[in-house]
């Protein structure tokens, strides 16, 4: 999955209701040594309609973005000129939460690898991506290898596999998740999350970074099979994977019309 700011930020809205959080059975230790079998779990759809069969939600959105263009304009929804503003805003956002470990640092949902190579590449000795397109992978591998990009020895591992599939293999001292959780359904988030607590190394962070809704409504969009959640949403799917929120920020200097845009920085709950 790529950073997905075109319609999700635009106010095309279609109102649904929240579909409830379904609490899962299995407990941490079931679900660190049984992903496979959470996974494949049936969920029902994140958007609130339960005759929707789940694989088209993300077969979807894999069938829109295989048709967007591999730039930081195309990643962007035609706004690539907001790059260097989101940059900074995500920045000082991590410069205020102190991350503790410079190891490793894992980028969701990576597209052609502009967070990572501006943001990430410069902070840790190794960034591993996430991303399910492979157009958009072989991208970024340019674009965060290149003498230009300065950090040639930094990147790591490359996954292509969606969010709702990727369980990792490694401890993270920083995760790293923009503008992509919009496209899982409600369980596949709160799945994901538990995923990513289980995978921290101590002390560390979870971040993510994410369009919310104005309102106590979910916003589908089904042009590129996503949604846009209120703030709350995210912060009780948080909780429910066992996170406690940190710090919450709302991004700063974004053009008007546009969605609110949050950064939570999260540790696993003691």
């Amino acid at each position: 999955m790529s950073n997905t700011l075109d319609k999700d930020l635009l106010s095309r809205m279609d109102n649904v209701n929240v579909a409830e959080h379904e609490s899962t059975e299995n407990d941490d230790a079931q679900l660190a040594n049984n992903i496979e079998q959470a996974e494949a779990t049936t969920n029902r759809d994140a958007i609130g309609t339960e005759n929707k069969v789940v694989p088209e939600f993300y077969n979807k959105a894999q069938k829109y973005w295989a048709e967007v263009p591999a730039t930081v304009n195309g990643m962007l929804g035609g706004l690539g000129y907001i790059s260097a503003i989101d940059i900074q805003g995500s920045k000082n956002f991590l410069r205020e939460i102190k991350v503790p470990g410079k190891k490793l640092a894992l980028d969701c949902g990576a597209g052609i690898g502009r967070v990572s190579r501006n943001l990430l590449m410069p902070l840790f000795a190794t960034v591993d991506l996430v991303e399910q397109d492979t157009a958009f992978t072989e991208k970024a591998r340019e674009l965060c290898t290149s003498e230009e990009g300065g950090r040639r020895n930094s990147l790591g591992e490359i996954y292509n596999v969606g969010l709702q599939e990727f369980s990792p293999s490694h401890k993270y001292d920083l995760i790293w998740c923009q503008w992509v959780l919009g496209h899982l359904t409600d369980q596949d988030l709160v799945a994901f999350f538990r995923r990513m607590r289980l995978s921290l190394e101590p002390g560390a962070y979870f971040c993510m970074k994410e369009n919310v809704s104005t309102s106590k409504t979910i916003i589908k969009d089904d042009e590129d099979s996503s949604v846009t959640r209120p703030l709350a949403l995210y912060e009780e799917s948080l909780k429910e994977a066992g996170f406690r929120i940190v710090r919450k920020v709302r991004q700063q200097n974004f053009p008007k019309g546009l969605f609110p845009v949050y950064m939570i920085a999260c540790r696993p709950r003691t």
